[in-house]
């Protein structure tokens, strides 16, 4: 069975091959909506996509194990590389990628087909090497 290490929250869980990175975190309790800095957190706790790849704002990082992840969607390429509004309240959702576009996925979108390990709650790079280019 794949493991999934969430460095932030400092827990490593044990999944079966193939299951859904949103559902599995969640269900271990691993908080995937923190909002903008913390604001927003409550509201994109309720009102998020539930799975559907629509919100970004279950999106994390995969520092290790990204060959493990399935490929990137649609809905991934189109919510990291365009700022599109939504009308749930996270916003900025592009900015976080800047920098990381080989690890940043969204959690709902994943795929686990063997082990990873996991940051939530991503930090926009504002003033990052790549934000002006």
């Amino acid at each position: 069975m794949p493991t999934i290490n969430f460095v932030n929250e400092k827990k490593e869980i044990q999944v079966p091959q193939g299951a859904n990175l949103r559902k599995e975190a969640l269900n271990a309790g691993v908080n995937l909506y923190y909002g903008f800095n913390g604001i927003g957190e409550s509201i994109n706790k309720v009102l998020n996509c539930h799975g559907l790849g629509a919100c970004g704002s279950c999106r994390v990082l995969i520092t290790k194990g990204m060959e493990n992840a399935s490929a990137v969607s649609i809905m991934e390429k189109v919510k990291f590389r365009t700022m599109l509004p939504t009308p749930i309240p996270d916003p900025l959702p592009a900015l976080a990628y800047i920098g990381n576009e080989e690890s940043m996925r969204l959690a709902c979108c994943v795929t686990v087909n063997g082990d990873m390990t996991v940051q939530t709650n991503p930090e926009l790079n504002l003033f990052g090497d790549n934000f002006f280019s």
